[in-house]
């Protein structure tokens, strides 16, 4: 099976067990779990290749366990047991284990199988799912921020601002492609101007530590509103103040109010944000020295592409010590299909080697 390129991009995975599919095919089901949704679907794969049969959306925060949402999923549509279950999840996965960084799930791979009665379970974290899934996207699914230098060649990195923010990198051997997962984003937030510190700060009275997931995920965006509106003393209007208290999702509001240019305080909250991206976007793709290319994912980027692919965006990537040379080569894509983590993940449970 060819892998589709991404624009004038290839994008080659190591998949050794492609070629090992039996005659007559198996079922994968796939998931991407995270802190607010548990996406789930069922692939037929043959050796002709994969195809997505039935798909289902999860609030994840609603059920006591995964298992029960597979249990759901399966009863709801219908669907036989699956040969393969692979699932990408929020959060580091260590000795097939993982517990969920933003949702208070402990997930074991061997006691998913044990519960469904699925023989094979493989548990890998969702960057990672998302870095297969490049393999199943075609060049429609990307919106090009920065073309850079094409051919381009090397490791490639990919961020994903949503409930969390994460961070994955693909290594380049020279002929394939070798996704893997960091906790990047996790590091901590480096504040350069005076605003930045006192957001630091602000953010600091909590006692906990001020990452770079506290200025550049989805929560992130009602908190920076909130210390320009509480301590920068910026004028919220009273429609405004309206629509949050109605309203579940303030960060929705905050984001949509300034791609319409409705109120400066929201105007300037996404200011910072989409710099806080871009910074941290720059930060990762000089530490994967990723000259092939950085991907934006997650929930957040296609939703503000508009933000994203204005002028500052680019600027703040920029705003490097002494690397522009290497930056301004490097493509700079958001990625569209909010399906690529579970893509990812039926991928890797058909191909990938574990």
């Amino acid at each position: 099976m060819e892998t589709p390129g991404v624009s004038q991009l290839s994008i080659p995975l190591s998949l050794p067990r492609r070629n090992q599919v039996p005659a007559n095919g198996m079922t994968v089901l796939a998931g991407d779990i995270g802190g607010t949704k548990t996406n789930l679907a069922s692939f037929r794969v043959t050796p002709e290749g994969i195809r997505m049969q039935q798909t289902a959306r999860y609030a994840s925060g609603e059920y006591k366990s995964l298992t029960s949402i597979i249990q759901h999923f399966l009863s709801d549509y219908d669907l036989p047991r699956p040969d393969r279950i692979s699932l990408g999840v929020a959060g580091p996965v260590l000795n097939g284990k993982a517990d969920l960084t933003n949702l208070s799930w402990v997930l074991d791979q061997t006691e998913i199988g044990r519960e469904t009665g699925v023989k094979e379970v493989v548990l890998i974290n969702d960057l990672e799912a998302m870095a297969y899934g490049l393999a199943a996207l075609q060049p429609e699914d990307f919106i090009t921020i920065h073309p850079g230098k094409l051919p381009a060649v090397g490791n490639m990195a990919i961020i994903a601002p949503g409930t969390g923010l994460g961070e994955a990198g693909l290594y380049w051997n020279g002929k394939a492609y070798f996704p893997f997962p960091t906790e990047g984003g996790h590091c901590d937030f480096s504040p350069r101007t005076d605003l930045d510190m006192e957001l630091a700060k602000y953010l600091q009275q909590d006692g906990s530590v001020v990452s770079w997931e506290k200025v550049a995920a989805g929560p992130a965006v009602t908190s920076i509103y909130t210390f320009l509106r509480d301590v920068k003393k910026k004028e919220e209007p009273a429609w405004l103040t309206e629509q949050l208290a109605t309203e579940k999702d303030d960060s929705a509001v905050i984001s949509q109010a300034a791609l319409h240019n409705k109120a400066a305080i929201c105007v300037e909250t996404m200011d910072l944000f989409v710099r806080y991206i871009a910074r941290e976007t720059s930060n990762l793709v000089l530490k994967m020295k990723a000259t092939g290319g950085v991907f934006l994912g997650g929930g957040i980027p296609p939703k503000i592409a508009p933000l994203l692919l204005q002028a500052s965006f680019y600027r703040h990537y920029m705003d490097c010590d002494r690397m522009q040379h290497l930056l301004e080569g490097v493509p700079i894509r958001i990625i569209k299909n909010d399906k690529t983590g579970l893509l990812g993940a039926a991928w890797f449970g058909a191909f990938g080697e574990w």
